[in-house]
């Protein structure tokens, strides 16, 4: 097992985990922080991290099988972790985040993932997951044009989750996706499990700020299927929107 550095504020939990990485540090090591003040997410965007949310990179051997699949399974296995822990309704978003779907309301955003690789002195290639969950937010914190499109944990608990539950629970989710993802037998589970909680099938999708098609279904190795008028195409990276209308 290895170490957990623990910051009450530091510039990138995945950063720091990243240069421990590349130090030598061992598979389960983790980097945990309260705030940080430069996050970051997929395409080069700034991550928003306030007090109240919790941030978690996990340095993880890089997977034998599949290792695409990374990010989607540790999502899968996380909205299905937090869904039995908080009765959250949680779905997963191509490619990496948890989205609240509610009936009658549009998703919001709960939690994020980003995942890095890297050479590693002990494990040859690491991946360094990071995550990122809002477990309490402070409204006044918000910018107002994202107001109506996060969520987080506390809204559906009468007591809000310590920070240190939802840690065990993000980093046995990280390390379960990994192990599912060196055998055969784990890597169909892990397919199974992200195609269940898929979000968007047969909803139109914007890729880039283009149209794409029609979400279909999820690939093997994790692109996103999409189908158009005349074609079936796979999608491998971009910036994907959903339509929120069917």
């Amino acid at each position: 097992m290895g170490l957990r550095e623990f910051h009450e504020s530091i510039p990138s939990t995945q950063d720091r985990a990243l240069e421990l990485a590349r130090a030598g540090a061992r598979a389960g090591t983790r980097v945990v922080a309260r705030r940080q003040t430069s996050g970051r997410g997929r395409l080069a965007r700034s991550w928003s991290s306030p007090v109240g949310g919790l941030y978690v990179s996990v340095v993880l051997p890089r997977p034998t099988e599949h290792p695409g699949l990374l990010p989607l399974t540790v999502g899968a296995q996380l909205a299905s972790a937090l869904r039995h822990a908080y009765r959250v309704p949680l779905v997963l978003q191509w490619p990496n985040d948890l989205l609240v779907h509610e009936d009658g309301r549009a998703v919001r955003k709960v939690s994020g993932i980003l995942t890095d690789e890297v050479a590693s002195p002990t494990l040859g290639h690491a991946c360094v997951v990071g995550v990122g969950v809002n477990v309490r937010l402070d409204r006044a914190s918000v910018a107002p044009h994202l107001a109506s499109r996060v969520a987080a944990l506390d809204e559906f608990l009468s007591r809000p989750p310590r920070l240190e539950e939802v840690e065990r629970i993000v980093f046995d989710s990280a390390t379960r996706a990994s192990s599912w993802l060196s055998s055969p037998p784990g890597v169909r589970r892990a397919r199974e499990l992200c195609r269940e909680l898929l979000y968007g099938v047969g909803r139109r999708v914007s890729v880039d700020g283009a149209p794409a098609g029609t979400i279909a279904a999820l690939g093997d190795e994790g692109e996103l299927v999409v189908t158009t008028e005349t074609d079936r195409v796979a999608v491998w990276a971009g910036d994907v929107r959903v339509e929120e209308a069917a």
